[in-house]
């Protein structure tokens, strides 16, 4: 997946990708990889891995972004990924809008915010910021 990121020095900054020492990135579209790495310093690590193998993803993270479009199987991608997850760690999932063009999955499939907060209640995660991609 090949997407045009605007301004990815604000982007970096407000998903803090610099901060944690390690960062788990779940199904990046190839320049958010790319950032991450850049802005990243040495003693950081940056894992990539995907969705659908997930749970041959060891460790456990500082910092997760996941990037996902599809309802379909996000609860069991979410519950494996929360295990990797340090206890005071982050987790962001960027999303689709509700009003996005030309994304691939249809919309009564696309997940949506509710389905974070949903998905997410249970373990004690909030939803405590919102950045745009």
């Amino acid at each position: 997946m090949n997407v045009a990121l605007k301004n990815p020095a604000e982007l970096a900054s407000r998903l803090e990708l610099a901060a944690p020492l390690r960062l788990l990135l779940v199904d990046p579209p190839r320049p958010l990889e790319n950032l991450a790495r850049d802005v990243r310093g040495a003693p950081a690590e940056t894992d990539v891995g995907e969705s659908r193998k997930i749970r041959a993803v060891k460790g456990s993270y500082d910092a997760i972004l996941l990037w996902r479009e599809d309802r379909v199987g996000s609860q069991a991608v979410f519950e494996t990924l929360l295990k990797r997850l340090e206890p005071a760690g982050v987790f962001w999932t960027v999303v689709a809008l509700k009003k996005v063009q030309g994304v691939a999955t249809p919309a009564a499939h696309r997940l949506e915010l509710s389905d974070l907060v949903k998905a997410f209640s249970p373990s004690g995660l909030k939803q405590d910021r919102e950045v745009r991609v």
